[in-house]
């Protein structure tokens, strides 16, 4: 009986038509709005001139602030570490993908920060991801900056827990959050600085708080750390806190450090519990030992070369001065992200093509990266830029029809 009915289920869902998604007037649409988005192809590494879908440019868009993605040393340490280790890590940390050269770089990673341990994940997204699962479950609480990064946005999702947004950088209405919610668990959220307005989180005014509410506080500090800082640790260094202040750290190495994968720094008991629960962790395979080495070499240079973060001061002040006399419309930003607010989808991406029409690339960007009506271009910094690239960027954007 039961074997005919399974006959009839399958003959009946094999002669069903299925009736997909026509997915073609929701791109035609973006189209229509402006929010469509297609990608360049990059042909050489990563600096100030580059050669995108066959043009010599001048990018002003990445995220390799210090220029160490291309520094020699960088790439002698990577190359080394594929002879020693081979180009993949082969298997999983708990399995046997954890190498030596991993495990140095949490050491070495933890005493950057000030940190008791450190733990090695593969990317950012997936680091923000382990963090939220293993700390938190249905009936807690998760308290996020609205204009958080959407790897934490997504994390707190995930989680199960009670997701709660605060306004921007509004310390009062995340304290009657607090007070408001039921959540035995409560974990406050916030990047270290944002990466699309470029400002900071008032880190002091949420460590204060969430001790005062018995919260965690976690900060992803992806844009901070080896740009702010005497010596390139981040936004907690810029603010003088340590990590009784903030229990949790989430850092990238594929920013400021110019090679690829991410951190999380906290205790002792913290860390253990991510290796045991956080399960983007668990279930993936370890990043190549290789990159591990480039790694400590590239943090060797960000706490030796201190001249990189200082030019990137003087090119943001440069910058901001001739942007001011041009009448733009900047944000409250000392980090190399240089917003110009344009507001409509429309305007942002006019400007980003007549400057790629004078050879100078900065993408638009628009909803829903960032909130409606809050388009723009959003100018990044390089220590590979020099005082000429940003006079030529200055006189690409004044004759730029307003």
């Amino acid at each position: 009986m039961i074997r005919n009915y399974l006959i009839v289920w399958v003959s009946i869902r094999c002669n069903k038509s299925i009736v997909m998604k026509d997915l073609v007037p929701d791109l035609q649409q973006r189209r229509e709005h402006n929010l469509y988005r297609s990608r360049k192809i990059q042909r050489g590494a990563q600096g100030a001139e580059v050669i995108l879908d066959g043009k010599a440019c001048l990018a002003f868009c990445s995220n390799d602030y210090l220029g160490l993605s291309h520094h020699p040393d960088v790439i002698n340490a990577f190359k080394q570490g594929a002879d020693d280790y081979g180009v993949g890590s082969g298997a999983a940390h708990l399995i046997n993908g954890h190498s030596q050269a991993h495990h140095a770089l949490e050491e070495e990673l933890a005493d950057f920060v000030n940190y008791p341990r450190a733990l090695l994940f593969s990317t950012g997204y997936m680091a923000n991801l382990g963090v939220m699962s293993a700390l938190l479950q249905r009936g807690d609480a998760v308290l996020q900056d609205r204009l958080n990064h959407a790897s934490l946005m997504d994390a707190g999702l995930l989680s199960g827990a009670t997701l709660k947004r605060f306004d921007h950088k509004n310390s009062q209405q995340l304290q009657n959050k607090l007070q408001q919610t039921r959540a035995q668990e409560k974990l406050i959220a916030s990047d270290g600085v944002f990466s699309m307005d470029g400002d900071l989180a008032d880190i002091p005014a949420l460590a204060a708080i969430a001790k005062q509410n018995q919260a965690w506080l976690m900060i992803d500090d992806a844009h901070g750390l080896g740009v702010l800082g005497e010596h390139g640790g981040g936004t907690l260094e810029h603010f003088s806190m340590t990590h009784k202040d903030v229990p949790v750290l989430m850092g990238t190495l594929g920013k400021a450090f110019g090679c690829f994968g991410a951190f999380v720094a906290g205790s002792e008991a913290l860390i253990e519990t991510l290796i045991n629960q956080a399960r983007s962790y668990i279930y993936t395979t370890a990043l190549p030992s290789a990159v591990a080495e480039a790694t400590r070499t590239s943090l060797k240079i960000i706490q030796k070369e201190s001249w990189r973060r200082n030019r990137l001061r003087d090119l943001v002040n440069q910058f901001r001065k001739g942007a001011a006399e041009l009448g733009l419309e900047l944000m409250p930003s000392e980090t190399p992200v240089q917003p110009i607010m344009l507001k409509s989808s429309q305007k942002a991406v006019q400007w980003s093509e007549a400057l790629w029409q004078q050879g100078i690339y900065i993408p638009a960007i628009r909803p829903p990266t960032v909130p409606q009506d809050e388009a723009r271009l959003r100018v990044s910094f390089s220590a590979d830029h020099n005082e000429q690239h940003v006079i030529r960027l200055l006189d690409m954007l004044e004759k730029i029809p307003r």
